[in-house]
């Protein structure tokens, strides 16, 4: 097993609160999503259980740092995840190559990773031909902030530094920004109010009042840019 691992951030239980923003990306998530399912950077469970509706056959929670992993445990414990989770206080380098998913995820996850290009080589090895790789990241290096740097962010992403990270074996099958309302909010506090961290409050009216804006606003920019950046990658099957 590789080293141990801690998270630096304190947002999690604020953000999983964020119902509507959660809505909006699942809509856009979940026709990917197969029946074999490997969730990197599990967290709280927050998305596992949005995600997830129990009808996969297996979905694997990948979650690093032991504190995380001892509250996923106890969800599990008192049934709060579906039956079909199974959770491995690991990171992705320590899954069997043998071992094959239809669905990789990264949730707010890959900007943590230094070495993102490696992750997603191994997440390609894992990944059956035909399999599809999701990921959601903060978007815009423009707006990286004292926030991003308080959770341990390397990086956030562009559609060509996305797109970049990526393995050649991957064929793109959707990108898009999400949430132009919150990018602007967004600059404010990197240009403005400097925090480290939101109040509950701002995230609450940031949820919302500013949510249900961008998904009308978003549509009418054609998802040209947001806070956040979708994307969605089929595993070519002549690999």
């Amino acid at each position: 097993m590789s080293q141990s691992y801690t998270y630096p951030g304190q947002e999690l239980e604020f953000f999983q609160k964020a119902v509507n923003w959660k809505s909006y990306f699942a809509a856009e998530i979940s026709p990917y999503i197969g029946n074999r399912v490997l969730e990197v950077g599990t967290g709280i469970g927050a998305t596992t259980r949005l995600l997830n509706s129990g009808s996969a056959q297996k979905w694997v929670l990948l979650e690093p740092d032991p504190a995380l992993a001892s509250i996923l445990q106890q969800k599990l414990s008192d049934r709060q995840l579906y039956p079909n989770c199974e959770l491995r206080t690991q990171t992705i380098f320590d899954v069997n190559a043998s071992e094959k998913f239809d669905t990789i995820i990264y949730i707010d996850v890959l900007e943590h990773i230094e070495n993102d290009r490696s992750e997603l080589e191994k997440a390609s090895e894992l990944l059956e031909p035909g399999g599809r790789l999701i990921v959601l990241s903060p978007a815009f290096q423009f707006l990286f902030s004292a926030f991003d740097k308080a959770i341990g962010h390397y990086r956030r992403y562009s559609a060509k530094t996305l797109k970049e990270a990526a393995p050649s074996s991957f064929r793109l099958k959707k990108m898009k920004y999400l949430d132009s309302v919150g990018m602007f909010a967004s600059l404010a506090n990197r240009m403005l109010l400097r925090q480290s961290y939101p109040t509950e409050k701002q995230v609450r009216a940031w949820d919302r009042w500013m949510i249900p804006v961008s998904k009308v606003a978003d549509k009418l920019f054609f998802y040209s840019f947001g806070k956040s950046i979708l994307g969605v990658w089929e595993r070519d099957d002549d690999r």
